[in-house]
């Protein structure tokens, strides 16, 4: 949900951040600006490189996008339009939107330039879809013996998305897809007496005219439920609320032992969570943190793997999940407010361990926090606590269970209009109510697209049984253990993960590992977070490491040695889902208070003793020998069980001990 961005509307573009945003970027761009925040999206966020548009066109494509938001809230609302009519109107516009947004190629685009090219590319992409719901009954009762000219109408819109999702999404996504089609054309070539025609018309039928392909869930979560909440997002933004996220942070712990570092920690993990941009929230927050954190003495490539890190978590963090909440509800089968109950303590632990880490690493280096007299008043920030209204109006009514969760999300984004009428400092008007419109729609398109490509891959895996011969392949190799199998689980995941967005992401891993996991007896709410929490890392993984290279960019450091910083931070995160997959008592299945409690403590204390091997600091440097047996100690303690625990708290409390006796010690003859 690109929330939270400075690519919006014009008094967005010209407004400067923070004094403190003084960092640079590699030689050519200095972060300082919202101008400079914008050319760090361009290079690393794909879907931040749009056409130029100025005078009449700009004005004329600027309404079109708050018709389609217009639009879009009122079908989601009170349209009780059949699947294959709601949806493919959606689609078609999105693909009319999506090539008047997005041009060919990356670099400067002439103003107000639409190649005779992308005009055909624009027609073809949407007058299928459009001719779909003009004829939609027809259509249905055709089934799968489709006329060749729906044939060809169909693989025109196919490649006409394919091409959008390029320029929109990247390559990633498309790559994964590409070889699917493959195999699948391949697959079916296989069958007896198949000919080109058959596997062809049969490809294309599931694909476009089925709910098996591009009509899938994804895409109907998307129109029915995310594209509210992505409006949502863009009024949200303009209440004043991401502000009010970095000052709260400031004023809480700015003033701690590495104070801007446990700033960015907790205002990424704010802003993040209705982002659903691990790149784009590094590179709005972090022109802000990550100056502030090397001003402070943190080394760059550090500074920069917090924010990534941080800002990837937001993605994880509750009650949004960058809109992967709505869609996980839909896989389950479970209600939104179960979802965002459950990844509550995964997501305390996955940031505890970045904070814990933070604060090691200032103890080590000696850093101070920033002076009280620099930093925000709580008690004068508190006072805008209002401007938190509109989330927990959200949150009460989407888990009281008596709302839908679009009429919730409508209703939130009146309260934004009402808060940000009241809020003086960025007090709303007629104009930026017509802006978040205006960002709404826009930010629907790499969303829908990427849903929609989403849709074809768990088309392939459905008509092949890619599925069932993944299972087979990481049972085999893994000789049925299930450590190993989650291990390979886990590498696929971020395989098919990297250089995707949240919510595609979350959909590939949805149709591809998630039901391997289940059909091993894992239980399915175990499954999906499973498969989740590793998709989204893949953002921190080099070698594509997309947020980590954005940090990298803003802190002037090294991209590979930030990314592994940024692994190293964000370890909680690959550990947290194997303790939940042998102990779903975290996700709060069949437990009991005691034992959520349990858990938690003994995770905490086993993230922190990994935190200390791998940073090789407490009370003073830790050697190798003894960097390994925190690291044991606090993996002990992570896994579930009470002699484990024993084991894990006994090396942990004597290796404290010894450390701050030596210390002690040690500091006592230095004086």
């Amino acid at each position: 949900m690109s929330s939270f961005r400075n690519k919006s509307g014009d008094d967005e573009q010209e407004r400067p951040l923070e004094q403190t945003s003084t960092a640079s970027a590699p030689a050519d761009v200095d972060v300082g600006t919202a101008a400079d925040v914008e050319a760090l999206m361009k290079k690393y966020d794909r879907e931040s490189n749009v056409r130029v548009w100025e005078g009449t066109p700009k004005l004329v494509i600027r309404w079109l996008m708050v018709a389609f938001s217009v639009y879009s809230i009122w079908v989601t609302l009170f349209s009780n339009a059949m699947p294959q009519k709601r949806l493919t109107v959606f689609v078609g516009l999105i693909a009319i939107m999506g090539y008047l947004t997005y041009p060919a190629k990356k670099g400067n685009v002439k103003v107000n330039s639409l190649p005779w090219y992308d005009v055909i590319l624009m027609l073809c992409g949407s007058l299928p879809f459009f001719y779909y719901a003009y004829d939609a009954v027809r259509i249905i009762k055709l089934s799968a013996r489709i006329e060749p000219f729906m044939i060809v109408l169909g693989l025109i819109a196919i490649l006409s998305l394919m091409e959008l999702c390029r320029r929109s999404v990247g390559m990633p996504i498309l790559c994964v897809l590409s070889v699917l089609l493959i195999y699948t054309f391949y697959n079916m070539f296989q069958t007896p007496n198949a000919t080109a025609f058959m596997v062809i018309r049969r490809v294309i039928y599931t694909l476009f005219y089925t709910t098996s392909g591009i009509m899938a869930t994804p895409i109907n979560v998307c129109a029915k439920y995310i594209v509210v909440f992505i409006i949502f997002g863009a009024f949200l933004e303009r209440t004043g609320i991401a502000n009010f996220f970095i000052q709260l942070a400031n004023s809480i712990c700015g003033a701690a032992a590495g104070g801007p570092a446990k700033v960015a920690v907790i205002s990424s993990a704010l802003c993040g969570m209705v982002s659903g941009s691990s790149v784009g929230n590094t590179v709005t927050t972090g022109s802000v943190t990550i100056p502030m954190m090397k001003k402070t003495g943190y080394q760059p490539e550090f500074a920069g793997a917090v924010e990534a890190a941080s800002s990837t978590g937001g993605q994880i963090m509750p009650p949004i999940m960058g809109a992967a909440a709505f869609l996980m509800a839909e896989y389950m089968g479970v209600t939104y407010a179960e979802v965002a109950l459950k990844a509550i303590l995964p997501a305390l632990l996955y940031f505890a361990g970045i904070y814990i880490a933070v604060h090691l690493e200032a103890k080590r280096l000696g850093l101070k926090g920033i002076p009280k007299s620099e930093l925000p008043k709580f008690g004068v920030l508190i006072k805008k606590i209002y401007l938190l209204l509109p989330l927990i109006i959200l949150v009460v009514l989407v888990a009281s269970n008596t709302y839908t969760m679009q009429f919730s999300a409508a209703i939130a984004i009146l309260v934004a209009i009402l808060v940000g009428f009241i809020n003086k400092d960025e007090r709303l008007n007629l104009t930026k109510i017509i802006d978040a419109l205006e960002v709404g729609g826009k930010n629907v398109i790499t969303v829908a697209v990427a849903c929609s490509m989403a849709g074809m891959i768990a088309g392939c895996i459905t008509v092949t049984g890619l599925a069932s011969k993944l299972l087979g392949g990481i049972m085999t190799a893994s000789m049925g253990i299930p450590l190993i199998a989650l291990f390979l689980t886990m590498l696929c995941c971020i395989v098919l993960g990297m250089g995707v967005p949240t919510t595609a992401n979350y959909c590939i891993m949805a149709s591809t590992c998630a039901p391997i996991l289940v059909q091993m007896g894992f239980p399915i709410v175990v499954a999906h977070f499973f498969v989740f929490y590793f998709g989204i890392v893949a953002d921190i993984t080099p070698p594509v490491a997309l947020a980590a290279y954005a940090g990298a960019a803003i802190a002037k450091g090294n991209p590979m040695k930030t990314g592994v910083n940024a692994t190293r931070l964000a370890i909680a995160a690959f550990i947290v889902p194997y303790i939940f997959a042998f102990s779903p008592v975290m996700l709060g299945i069949d437990a009991q208070w005691y034992d959520m409690v349990l858990i938690v403590i003994t995770a905490l204390l086993g993230i922190f003793g990994v935190a200390a091997g791998l940073g090789g600091f407490l009370y003073k440097k830790i050697n190798w020998l003894f960097r390994i047996l925190f690291i044991v100690g606090g993996l002990t303690l992570l896994i579930p069980g009470m002699l484990t625990d024993v084991i894990g708290l006994v090396i942990l409390a004597a290796l404290c001990i010894y450390q701050k006796l030596t210390a002690k010690k040690e500091q006592m003859v230095a004086q």
